[in-house]
C-alpha cells in the first residue's frame, strides 16, 4: 500500500495525516485492516509474520511523531524485550530505580541469569546517572518514570553517556512525542507502551519501538519476526485511529490535570502530590495509610478504579496491591490517570472519595 506523503512539520497534522493512503481515485481515506496471514509474493512482505500494511500504516504515523523509524509489537513488554535482546551476553544495564515494575523485573530476571549486569539510577541525579553509564552498553531511562513521576534531565544525559558509545533508551509512553521528543534529545531508541496515551481508548495491547539508526530498525524488525511478537491487525489499526485524536485528548487531560493537582495541594489528608508538569498522570499519597489509600480508590463512581492508564476515562489505583510493585514505591501512593471527563465532575468524584477515607478515621478514632 503507498501511502501519502506529509511535508507539515507540525505534530498536530502529523497525528492526523501520517500512514493514510496516498490520494488515488477509489482508494480509501484511512488505511484499511488487513486481516490476512498470507500475502501475494511480489511485495514488501509475503507472509504475514514478516509484515502487514495495518502496521505499515501505525509505525509511518508513529515515526513521524518522534523523528525516526517504528516497529510495532504486540505490547510494551514486547517491544522492550526486542531492545534488551539486541545487547551482547554479559552487557552492562544502567536503568532507572523508578521504572515501571514489568521493566524492572524483566531487566532482573535477566540478571540473574548472567545475561546482563544491572545496576539501578535514581533518574533525577543527572550526575550519577552519567556515572554509572560509563561503562554501560545500555542506559535505559523512563521519564516520566511510572510511578512516581520521577524526570530525566534526558538533554544533558544523552550527549554525555552516547559520546561514550553507551546506547541510549528512553521510554516515553507517558510523555508522548508531543512533549518531549528524545530521538531528537540523542536517544537511540525510544520506547512506547501503545496501549496507553496513544491509542488512548483502553481497548488495545501493543508495544512500539522507534530508532533513526537503519541497523537497529533491521535488528528489530528481524527479533519482531523470529520471536512472534507481532502485533494484530485490529490492534494496529484502533491504535491508528486513536493517535489521530492524542493532540486533542492530550491537551484536554493535562488542563484538567492542572487543576486537579492545584485542588490537591489544598486537600486535607493529601501529601506528596507529584506532577512533572505536564502530561496526564498524578501521583499522591493519603496521610492516613495504604489501608486508606485502597478504600478510597475502590470508593469512587467517576474514576474508574483499574490498573491501566492513558485512556478516555479517568483511572487510579494504589499502586503497591500489585506484589511486584518496587519496595521504594510508598505504600500508600496512588497513581492518577486523568481522561476527558468534566473537570468538577472528577474533582467531586475524588473530593467525595476523600470525605470516605476522613469519616472512616473518624469512625475508627
Amino acid at each position: 500500500m503507498e501511502l501519502m506523503p506529509v511535508r507539515s512539520t507540525s505534530l498536530e497534522t502529523l497525528a492526523v495525516a501520517a500512514g493514510r493512503p496516498a490520494r488515488t481515485p477509489g482508494a480509501p481515506l484511512n488505511a484499511p485492516m488487513t486481516m490476512a496471514s498470507a500475502l501475494v509474493p511480489g511485495g514488501d512482505s509475503e507472509y504475514a509474520r514478516h509484515g502487514n500494511p495495518t502496521w505499515t500504516a501505525f509505525e509511518e504515523a508513529v515515526g513521524a511523531l518522534e523523528g525516526g523509524h517504528a516497529v510495532a509489537f504486540a505490547s510494551g513488554m514486547a517491544a522492550t524485550v526486542a531492545v534488551l535482546e539486541m545487547l551482547p551476553v554479559g552487557a552492562k544495564v544502567v536503568a532507572a530505580s523508578g521504572s515501571y515494575y514489568g521493566t524492572t523485573a524483566e531487566l532482573t530476571r535477566r540478571a540473574r541469569r548472567g545475561l546482563l549486569e544491572l545496576q539501578l539510577v535514581d533518574v533525577t541525579d543527572t550526575d550519577a546517572v552519567i556515572a554509572a553509564s560509563e561503562d554501560a552498553a545500555l542506559l535505559w531511562l523512563e521519564s516520566p518514570t511510572n510511578p512516581e513521576l520521577q524526570v530525566a534531565d534526558i538533554k544533558t544525559i544523552a550527549p554525555a553517556v552516547t559520546a561514550r558509545g553507551t546506547a541510549l533508551a528512553v521510554d516515553n509512553t507517558l510523555a508522548t512525542p508531543l512533549r518531549q521528543r528524545p530521538l531528537d534529545l540523542g536517544a537511540d531508541f525510544v520506547i512506547h507502551s501503545a496501549s496507553k496515551l496513544l491509542s488512548g481508548h483502553s481497548d488495545v495491547v501493543l508495544g512500539v519501538v522507534v530508532t533513526h539508526e537503519d541497523r537497529a530498525l533491521r535488528a528489530l524488525t528481524s527479533r519482531r519476526s523470529g520471536l512472534g511478537a507481532i502485533p494484530g491487525a485490529l490492534e494496529t489499526f484502533l491504535a491508528l485511529r486513536g493517535l489521530r485524536t492524542l493532540h486533542v485528548r492530550l491537551d484536554r487531560s493535562e488542563q484538567t490535570a492542572r487543576e486537579l493537582v492545584s485542588r490537591l495541594h489544598q486537600a486535607s489528608g493529601v501529601v506528596d502530590v507529584r506532577y512533572p508538569g505536564f502530561g496526564s498522570m498524578i501521583s499522591f499519597e493519603i496521610a492516613a495509610g495504604p489501608a486508606a489509600a485502597q478504600s478510597m480508590t475502590e470508593s469512587s463512581e467517576v474514576i474508574a478504579y483499574a490498573t491501566s492508564l492513558g485512556g478516555v476515562e479517568s483511572t487510579w489505583e494504589r499502586r503497591r496491591r500489585h506484589p511486584g510493585e518496587p519496595a521504594d514505591v510508598p505504600e500508600s501512593l496512588i497513581r492518577l490517570s486523568v481522561g476527558l471527563e468534566n473537570v468538577e465532575d472528577l474533582w467531586d468524584d475524588l473530593d467525595r472519595a476523600l470525605d470516605s477515607v476522613r469519616e472512616l478515621q473518624r469512625s475508627s478514632g
